[in-house]
C-alpha cells in the first residue's frame, strides 16, 4: 500500500514593516477577493496534475504488480505439472508434517515412528489388502557415513530376503531421481518390536522366551554364515507380531567377518551396538571381535526377558563395565591379559575381586535350562561363548529345534563397496540398486514372492499388567582419570585405531 506524504512547503518571506497603520493600505477589499480566486485556481490546477500524476504511477504499479502475479502462476503452475509428472503413478502424504511419496497402490494408515535417520509408516494396498511398512530414509548424503549406512542396509535386506527371521524386502524407491537424498523402502509390517512388548508388562511365559530365543538365532545362524555380524540386536531390532512370529531388522551397523583378525581389524570401526547390550570386548578394546559379539547381544535380550528389564542397565560406559563385572565376577588373569587396552586393564585389576552372582539367584524363577544357556551366552570370555549353531542345540531350545529348518545363507556377502568414500559413487549406486530391484520384483515370476514361514505352534501374547522395578547398583570405582577411561570404552576398539 502506498502512503502519500506532505508536499514540501516553499518557504515564506518575512512580513516587512509598514509605516502606516493597516488601514492606510492602498489594498481593496474586491482585490484581496480577487486574489483569493487566482491562489485557489492556481492550487486547484497543482492538485490536480498532482492527482493525475499519482494515478498514473498507481495504474502501472498495479500493472507490474499484475505482470508478477500471472508470471508467479505460470511458473508455479509449471513446477506442479513438473512435479506431477515427475511423481506418476504416486501419491503425496503427510506423515510427522513430512511429504511422503508413495506408490500409487498405497494409502498410508498410521504413522508408526521417526528417528536419527527417517521415518516409518504403514500403509495399505489397495489391490490386495495387504499391510506394509514404509520407511523413508531421510538425509542420506548429509554424511559420507550415512549414504555408507544406506548403501549397506539396501545391499544386505536384498541379501538377507526369503529368511522367515529377517525382515522382508517387498520393494524400493526413489522418486526424485535428479539430485535426490532420501530413499523409500518397502518392508514387512510387524505389529511392534520386542522392547515395546518388555516395556507393556506382559506376563509371558518360558514358551514365549523359547520361541523368542529359537527365532532369534535362527535368523542370527543365516547372517553369520553369510560371514556378516549384526552387531546391534536388541529388542528394539527385533520386530514381533501377536502370534509370536520375530523378525531381526535394522542392518545399518552390519559388517564382514574373516578368520583373519588382521583382515577384521579393517572393518571393526564406526559405533557399535547399544551400549546395555554392547559386549565387553568392544568396549576394552581386544584386539579384535568375532561372531561372539551377537551372541552376547541375544544373551542380554534372554536375560531381558527373564527379568522384564534390561540386565546390564549401565549409565555410561564406566558404569556399564561395572554392571558386567558385578554380576559375571572379575575375568581370569589370561582373559585380562588379552585386553588390548591398558588403561581398562588397570581398572579392572584395581577394583577389588568379584565373585560371579549366580543366575539362579538372580533368577530364581527362571528355568534351569534356559539359565545354563544364558550363562554359556554371556561368558566374560568370547571365546568360552557358545556358537549359534550350538546355541541351537541346546536342551532348552529341544522343543523348537529342528537341523533341517534352520537353513544357512547359500552365499558369502560381498562387502567389497565398503572401501567406496566419494559420496558421489555412493549415490549412483543406491540409484543402480534401487532400479534392479525394482526391475527385479516387478518381473512375472516374482509378482507372487511371499515370505516363507515356518509351521510352528503359534503362542499368543497375552495382555499386559503393569510392572515396577528396582535397578540394582553395582560396586563403582571411579577415581582418577575416569573420564578418560569413559572415553575410552566408549570409542572401544576404534580409541585404539587412531
Amino acid at each position: 500500500m502506498l502512503r502519500l506524504l506532505p508536499a514540501a512547503r516553499t518557504p515564506v518571506p518575512p512580513l516587512s514593516r509598514w509605516s502606516q497603520p493597516f488601514s492606510a493600505r492602498s489594498i481593496t477589499s474586491h482585490r484581496l477577493a480577487a486574489l483569493g480566486g487566482e491562489l485557489e485556481t492556481h492550487r486547484s490546477r497543482k492538485l490536480g496534475a498532482a492527482t493525475g500524476i499519482l494515478k498514473d504511477r498507481l495504474e502501472a504499479l498495479e500493472n507490474r504488480e499484475d505482470k508478477r502475479v500471472k508470471e508467479r502462476s505460470a511458473a508455479d503452475k509449471k513446477q506442479v505439472t513438473s512435479t506431477m509428472a515427475d511423481l506418476q503413478g504416486r501419491k503425496v502424504f503427510k506423515v510427522f508434517n513430512q511429504d511422503f511419496i508413495v506408490d500409487e497402490r498405497y494409502t498410508v494408515t498410521k504413522e508408526l515412528g521417526q528417528g536419527a535417520y527417517g521415518i516409518v509408516c504403514a500403509a495399505t494396498n489397495s489391490q490386495t489388502g495387504d499391510g506394509v511398512a514404509i520407511k523413508k530414509v531421510t538425509n542420506v548424503f548429509s554424511k559420507k557415513i550415512l549414504a555408507k549406512r544406506a548403501l549397506r542396509e539396501i545391499k544386505l535386506l536384498q541379501h538377507f530376503r526369503g529368511h522367515r527371521n529377517i525382515t522382508c524386502l517387498y520393494d524400493m524407491d526413489i522418486p526424485r531421481p535428479d539430485g535426490f537424498n532420501e530413499t523409500y523402502l518397502y518392508e514387512e509390517l510387524m505389529e511392534c518390536d520386542l522392547a515395546a512388548i518388555i516395556r507393556s508388562g506382559q506376563p509371558l511365559t518360558d514358551a514365549h522366551f523359547q520361541s523368542f530365543v529359537y527365532q532369534i538365532l535362527c535368523g542370527l545362524k543365516y547372517i553369520h554364515s553369510a560371514n556378516v555380524l549384526h552387531r546391534d540386536l536388541k529388542p528394539g531390532n527385533l520386530l514381533v507380531n501377536a502370534d509370536c512370529e520375530l523378525k531381526i531388522c535394522d542392518f545399518g551397523l552390519a559388517r564382514g567377518f574373516s578368520i583373519d583378525p588382521e583382515e577384521n581389524a579393517g572393518y571393526m570401526t564406526e559405533y557399535v551396538a547399544t551400549r546395555w547390550y554392547r559386549a565387553p570386548e568392544i568396549m576394552l578394546s581386544f584386539q579384535s571381535y568375532t561372531k561372539a559379539i551377537d551372541v552376547w547381544s541375544v544373551g542380554c535380550i534372554l536375560a531381558e526377558l527373564l527379568g522384564s528389564k534390561p540386565f546390564f542397565k549401565g549409565r555410561d560406559y564406566v558404569d556399564q563395565l561395572n554392571q558386567i563385572l558385578h554380576y559375571l565376577g572379575t575375568p581370569s588373569e589370561s582373559t585380562l591379559a588379552r585386553i588390548g587396552s591398558p588403561r581398562a586393564q588397570e581398572y579392572v585389576r584395581n577394583l577389588p575381586y568379584m565373585s560371579k552372582i549366580p543366575f539362579q539367584q538372580l533368577f530364581p524363577r527362571a528355568n534351569p535350562d534356559a539359565l545354563d544357556l544364558l550363562d554359556r551366552m554371556l561368558a566374560f570370555d568370547p571365546s568360552q561363548r557358545i556358537p549359534v549353531e550350538e546355541a541351537l542345540e541346546h536342551r532348552y531350545l529341544a522343543i523348537w529345534h529342528d537341523a533341517s529348518d534352520e537353513p544357512a545363507c547359500p552365499t558369502t556377502f560381498d562387502f567389497s563397496f565398503e572401501v567406496v568414500e566419494d559420496v558421489g559413487e555412493m549415490r549412483q549406486m543406491i540409484l543402480h540398486e534401487v532400479r534392479n530391484f525394482r526391475n527385479a520384483v516387478r518381473a512375472p515370476q516374482h509378482m507372487q514372492f511371499s515370505t516363507a514361514h515356518a509351521q510352528q505352534q503359534q503362542v499368543p501374547i497375552p495382555e499386559g499388567y503393569p510392572r515396577q522395578y528396582e535397578d540394582p547398583r553395582p560396586q563403582e570405582m571411579m577415581g582418577a582419570g575416569g573420564q578418560d577411561l569413559e572415553r575410552e570404552l566408549q570409542g572401544g576398539l576404534d580409541a585404539m585405531r587412531h
